[in-house]
């Protein structure tokens, strides 16, 4: 069975088991219940707002560490006017313990 979850503004499809790397949650250790729910697929597909009102999705945060460095840019001409900068996110590897369907 496997479900589709959206965290951080971005959609997982995630299985009992997997370990997935989405932007920080909360302390290492924690467990967390990941809601909304897109979709549920084992049987049967749930996928409508009404079939998912009960669906959840928990979670074991495993680890916290932080993605690749983001550099940026930016210059106007004739000016001399330079601005460089960079930016590293702070991730969170969660592993999935369970998938309800509610």
């Amino acid at each position: 069975m496997y479900a589709v979850i959206k965290t951080g503004g971005k959609q997982y499809r995630v299985a009992e088991g997997d370990r997935v790397q989405v932007e920080r949650l909360g302390e290492p250790g924690s467990d967390v219940s990941l809601t909304p729910v897109l979709l549920v697929d084992g049987d049967t597909t749930l996928a409508t707002p009404a079939e998912l009102a009960g669906a959840s999705v928990s979670a074991r945060i495993v680890e916290e560490n932080r993605g690749p460095k983001i550099v940026g840019f930016t210059y106007k001409n004739k000016s001399n006017n330079r601005r460089r900068w960079g930016h590293r996110q702070t991730l969170a590897t969660i592993e999935i313990t369970g998938i309800t369907k509610g």
